[in-house]
């Protein structure tokens, strides 16, 4: 760094400094040689931003995640700048449980831990590429490149069914129907508490939280959304099973309704607002808690899609039961609390 600079964001500093010596700039060399970027190459701020936030520099030898760390005169910065990536997602051998299938359209059971398109900090290993492997580079120019065939998604850890499409005119067709809320999608969810009643509906508008960009919430400036539930099994104290049928489709829909009517999703890191042990009237009820509290992922899974054909018209829908980890967490807390007599 330049002994005249006075104390400046290391992000900015980066921006405005990459084309001087004082940058030192490996591209990729493991041996630490510096060498600077190719000519005609330039690095916005904002993807300078997402390198140091994804380990990509180091401030005096150690690796900078923060964006806005003040560096001084007399600091060493290394940016190494990763090898690129792909423009379009390639295909990958990623096993698929396809529920049907014809020319236009495809529908799969997602399992849990499958991220729907690439993103950043998942460029690959997506159900996109399990659906370039299986339908051919032909299904890559379907709806955009990063996420070609893609209609509509689910979350990383909500399983169920999901549908994609394979042509162009079928792609546009269920793409107006997502967006008119011209479906029938039905999720289970396993929830905290007993409800106060067996059937509702909330009507409460989801917008993006201005606390945490990465979180919804219900705002009065958020975009009309309704979810109707049916409350179909009780484990109380600690738990219910819902059955949530969308009329609209936004973003975290389910899991901040559910956050918002005081039952939020069992197992969600964002919303899920856990019951305390000391809320548990005896040593039983506490450890059939703990064992809730430990469930890895939110308890979502989409059920059922039903919906015409984009261009058939023909009346389809598609279901599938719990995947096995939820089963396992109801079994268990049933036989928990029926063998402790709370059942």
């Amino acid at each position: 760094m330049d002994e005249d600079n006075k104390p400046d964001r290391l992000d900015r500093w980066l921006a405005g400094h990459l084309s001087e010596s004082s940058a030192m700039v490996s591209e990729g060399d493991e041996t630490g040689n510096s060498s600077m970027l190719p000519e005609g190459e330039s690095l916005s701020r904002s993807r300078l931003k997402n390198m140091i936030l994804d380990g990509d520099v180091t401030l005096n030898g150690a690796v900078m995640r923060d964006p806005s760390q003040q560096v001084r005169s007399g600091d060493a910065i290394t940016l190494t700048i990763p090898e690129p990536v792909a423009a379009t997602p390639q295909a990958q051998d990623i096993p698929l449980e396809i529920l049907y299938e014809d020319r236009d359209i495809i529908v799969v059971n997602k399992p849990v831990g499958l991220v729907t398109h690439p993103a950043p900090g998942t460029p690959d290993g997506t159900l996109v590429n399990a659906l370039i492997a299986h339908c051919g580079d032909g299904l890559t120019g379907i709806g955009g490149e990063k996420r070609p065939g893609i209609v509509h998604r689910l979350d990383k850890d909500t399983s169920g069914v999901m549908m994609a499409a394979k042509t162009a005119e079928a792609h546009k067709v269920l793409t107006e129907m997502f967006a008119a809320h011209d479906l029938d999608r039905v999720y289970t969810a396993i929830v905290w508490g007993l409800p106060s009643q067996r059937q509702l509906t909330i009507d409460a508008p989801i917008g993006r939280s201005t606390r945490d960009r990465k979180k919804m919430t219900i705002t009065e400036k958020g975009r009309h959304a309704i979810t109707h539930l049916d409350f179909t099994r009780s484990l109380p104290p600690l738990a219910s099973v819902a059955e949530c049928r969308l009329e609209t489709g936004r973003t975290h829909q389910i899991r901040v309704h559910m956050a918002h009517i005081g039952h939020g999703i069992i197992g969600d890191p964002h919303y899920g607002r856990p019951m305390r042990s000391g809320q548990m009237p005896d040593n039983a009820l506490r450890a059939a808690l703990s064992d809730l509290r430990s469930f890895k992922r939110q308890a979502l899974h989409a059920s059922l899609l039903g919906f015409a054909h984009p261009i058939t018209g023909q009346a389809m829908e598609f279901s599938t039961p719990i995947p096995q980890d939820m089963q396992d967490l109801l079994d268990g807390l049933e036989l928990a609390l029926k063998t402790r007599g709370h059942l």
